[in-house]
């Protein structure tokens, strides 16, 4: 096929279908990076569908493996999955154009359209600028995680370089918060080391909290005295559904469990306990524990934490913090008898509001109708474990109550499906068949319908 004929054929289709053609190709060059045998450990080959199952893991920054990390691949493999979890967490588009700027090139008008539709953009505005202060926030955030990590785990490991290539696997899969480790056990081998979890927790907020709330602080933090700022409505919204959904999910985890696994835990192994598991769940896919040690009650909640994911425009999945923020405020406003939806002294569009709704409905269809085949097809694994399993790839969490590696071929093709939902979002799932849209001629008489 010509390039004229693929530029004619990019042309037909709309931001969202190309967006998710760039991730299809991400997976399949992904898939086989990982395929190639001098990436494997001697003696460790792994099949297509294992390679396909990593890879969209991988470019997804979901964490779910059917292969153990640190057994199947080599140091080399270790930067490739690395290389990998970088498209994958920052985005194909600006890691793709930040490329083509260091090559010189002009970012033209579809380009840009595509950077904005990649990273939830609303406008054309400050697009290059934005894709540069991504780039230079989160590596800079990535090298110093690296740089702390590496030094410290010197305690830990027998060599400095092993020792540093620890140290920056484990920043690069926590600022993506991808959730892959080379420790062959997570974080559980530093369950009782505070710092260590600290700065996880600390890169994984960084990578979850969104780029505009990032791009925001550091121009707070960076403008000169006197100078008025006041942070965007996404910022404020954002930042209270986050820290909400932390301390939430903490006090939960810990009320519900705390005669169960806290119950021979001192006060502050319960804290952090508490506190890691609720902020992973945000994307994040680490573990200081076996979560398959939690009471039911605490392993639901998790389900939903990681259900609603991450921040808009971050390296997460899921439903996304502002989309359930918006659902329980219109509820909230709706029965209080209001008619508009307002928080910090914004009202929130009709539009944004209906679109929040259609997210959360889809999102709730694709898991059910999931979990239901995965029931069918994995007999063999408890409700709970199928439920787990299927909310922490939509939410490309990674968290697992360990049944991923013991998946059919079946199983692991409908995980692969809610993963690859999950990162490139359900309008752009929604949007793949919609085309571009076409503004209607004509509207029907309009008729009220009994609801509830």
């Amino acid at each position: 096929m010509s390039m004229l004929k693929v530029s004619h054929l990019f042309d037909r289709l709309s931001p969202f279908q190309i967006i998710v053609i760039f991730y299809i190709s991400a997976v399949m060059i992904s898939t086989l990076l990982i395929s190639l045998p001098f990436l494997h450990k001697d003696g460790e080959p792994i099949s297509f569908i294992d390679s396909l199952f990593t890879a969209v893991s991988a470019v997804s920054v979901t964490g779910l493996t059917v292969v153990p990390t640190q057994e199947t691949f080599n140091t080399a493999g270790y930067f490739v999955i690395m290389f990998i979890l970088q498209f994958g967490g920052i985005g194909i588009m600006t890691l793709g154009t930040f490329i083509w700027m260091i090559m010189g090139k002009k970012i033209g008008l579809k380009r840009r359209e595509l950077i904005k539709t990649d990273q939830n953009r609303t406008t054309f505005s400050g697009l290059v600028r934005l894709i540069r202060q991504i780039l230079v926030i989160i590596i800079a955030i990535e090298i110093v995680g690296a740089l702390v990590l590496g030094l410290y785990f010197t305690e830990y490991f027998p060599t400095v370089g092993e020792a540093f290539v620890q140290g920056m696997f484990a920043s690069v899969s926590a600022t993506t918060n991808a959730g892959f480790d080379i420790t062959g056990s997570s974080l559980v081998m530093f369950e009782h080391d505070y710092f260590v979890q600290f700065v996880n927790m600390l890169l994984l907020t960084l990578g979850a909290i969104g780029f505009p709330v990032l791009i925001e602080v550091k121009d707070y933090l960076t403008k000169k005295p006197g100078d008025f700022f006041n942070f965007s409505l996404f910022t404020k919204l954002t930042s209270t559904t986050f820290a909400a959904l932390v301390a939430v999910g903490a006090l939960l985890i810990f009320l519900f469990d705390r005669t169960h696994f806290f119950a021979d835990k001192s006060w502050h192994e319960s804290l952090f306990f508490s506190l890691f598991q609720s902020v992973t769940t945000r994307n994040g896919g680490l573990a200081t524990m076996d979560v398959s040690s939690f009471s039911l009650p605490t392993l639901l909640v998790i389900c939903v934490l990681m259900f609603i994911g991450a921040s808009p425009s971050s390296v997460g999945g899921g439903i996304r913090t502002t989309t359930f923020a918006i659902m329980i405020i219109s509820i909230i406003s709706y029965a209080r008898g209001k008619s508009r939806v307002r928080v910090f002294k914004r009202e929130i569009m009709s539009e944004d509001i209906f679109r929040s709704f259609i997210v959360i409905n889809t999102a709730i269809m694709i898991c059910g109708i999931s979990i239901i085949l995965l029931n069918v097809l994995e007999p063999q694994f408890t409700l709970i474990q199928i439920v787990f399993e299927a909310c922490s790839a939509f939410g490309t969490t990674g968290l697992s109550m360990g049944i991923t590696p013991d998946l059919h071929t079946g199983g692991k093709l409908i995980i692969i499906a809610l993963m690859f939902i999950g990162r490139i979002g359900i309008f752009s799932f929604l949007f793949i068949i919609r085309g571009k849209v076409v503004k209607d001629n004509f509207r029907y008489p309009k008729e009220a319908m009994i609801i509830g």
